[in-house]
C-alpha cells in the first residue's frame, strides 16, 4: 500500500517538476531565450489548444454555411425550400419556353407566314366538296399531334355537311355574320393594327363570322385566348383577347355559332373587347368593308 502511494507521489512530482527550456545561438552559443516549463504546464497548454480548435470548428459548422457540406448535418427546412425553388425555376423555364413558342406562332400568323394554297379535295359526303385548312408553322412533334387531332375530329364530324364553294368568290359577294355588335374603339391600320377592336359588355358571346373549321384555339402571351377559323375561299378570321374559348382545334362551326366569350386576356389589351381580324388569301383586310358591326 505504501509502495502505491509512493509511486503516485512520484508521478505527481514528475508532472510538477520544473524544467528550463533554453534557446541558444548555434554558432555563438549565445542564450537567446529561457523558459521554465513543467510537464503539467505543457499538458494543460496542449489540451487548451486542442479544445479551443475543436470549439472553433464546431462554431463554424453550426453558424456558417459550412454545415451544408457536412454529410448528415444541415437545416432540413432550408433544404426543402431549396428543392421548392429548383422546382419553381424549372416550371418557369418551361413556361417561358411555352410563351416563346406561342409568340412565334402568333408572329407567323400576323406576318402572313401561312399556306393558304388549295389542297386536294376531301370527299366527306360523296361529293367533290373540299376544305382548305390553314397551315401554321409548328415543330415536327406539334405538327404530328395536330394532324392526329384533326383526323379524329374530321372522322367524328364526317356526317356534317360542308358548305364550301368549289371556286373562289370575291369577298364582296360573301355574307359574314358580325361576331358581336358594339362600338369600334380602334379601326384597321395597314401594317400596324391588322384588325378592329369592338367594345361589348362582359360575358358577351362571340359568334363565328362564317362556316368553317377551327384551326387555332390556344392562349398566347400578347393576345390571350385566341381562336382562328378557316373558311371557304381562302378566308381566315381571328378572335383575340377572349376570356374563354368554346371550341377546340378541329371543330366545325356554323355561321353565327358562339365560339368564345369576350374578355380582357393577354398583354396587348386594356379592357374587355374583341380584336377581330379578317384575312383573305394570306393578307389582312379591313373587316368594316365587308361586315356591319
Amino acid at each position: 500500500m505504501s509502495q502505491d502511494n509512493t509511486e503516485q507521489r512520484s508521478w505527481r512530482e514528475r508532472l510538477q517538476h520544473t524544467y528550463r527550456l533554453v534557446i541558444m545561438n548555434n554558432e555563438t552559443f549565445e542564450e537567446v531565450g529561457s523558459y521554465r516549463l513543467s510537464l503539467l504546464n505543457v499538458y494543460i497548454l496542449l489540451s487548451t489548444l486542442i479544445v479551443s480548435v475543436v470549439v472553433i470548428i464546431l462554431l463554424l459548422i453550426a453558424y456558417t454555411p459550412l454545415k451544408r457540406i457536412m454529410p448528415g448535418y444541415g437545416d432540413v427546412n432550408r433544404d426543402h425550400e431549396l428543392i421548392l425553388i429548383y422546382q419553381q425555376l424549372d416550371s418557369l423555364e418551361q413556361l417561358v419556353e411555352a410563351h416563346r413558342v406561342y409568340t412565334e406562332h402568333f408572329r407567323r400568323m400576323l406576318t402572313a407566314e401561312v399556306d393558304t394554297s388549295a389542297q386536294k379535295p376531301q370527299t366527306l359526303s360523296g361529293e367533290d366538296d373540299s376544305l382548305e385548312l390553314l397551315v401554321v408553322g409548328h415543330s415536327q412533334e406539334e405538327e404530328l399531334l395536330r394532324q392526329e387531332v384533326e383526323l379524329e375530329e374530321l372522322t367524328a364530324n364526317a356526317s356534317k355537311p360542308l358548305n364550301v364553294s368549289p371556286r373562289d368568290v370575291p369577298l364582296e359577294q360573301l355574307y359574314f355574320v358580325p361576331p358581336i355588335h358594339g362600338e369600334i374603339s380602334e379601326g384597321y391600320i395597314p401594317g400596324k393594327h391588322l384588325g378592329i377592336d369592338i367594345l361589348a359588355p362582359q360575358n358577351t358571346p362571340i359568334k363565328a363570322a362564317m362556316d368553317g373549321w377551327v384551326v387555332f384555339a390556344d392562349w398566347t402571351l400578347e393576345t390571350g385566348n385566341t381562336l382562328a377559323i378557316q373558311h371557304p375561299n381562302n378566308v381566315v378570321t381571328f378572335y383575340k383577347h377572349n376570356s374563354s374559348l368554346l371550341k377546340r382545334v378541329g371543330d366545325y362551326v356554323k355561321a353565327g355559332e358562339a365560339v368564345a366569350i369576350i374578355g380582357n386576356t393577354g398583354e396587348l389589351t386594356d379592357g374587355p373587347h374583341l380584336h377581330f381580324e379578317l384575312w383573305y388569301k394570306g393578307k389582312p383586310v379591313n373587316p368594316t368593308d365587308y361586315i356591319t358591326f
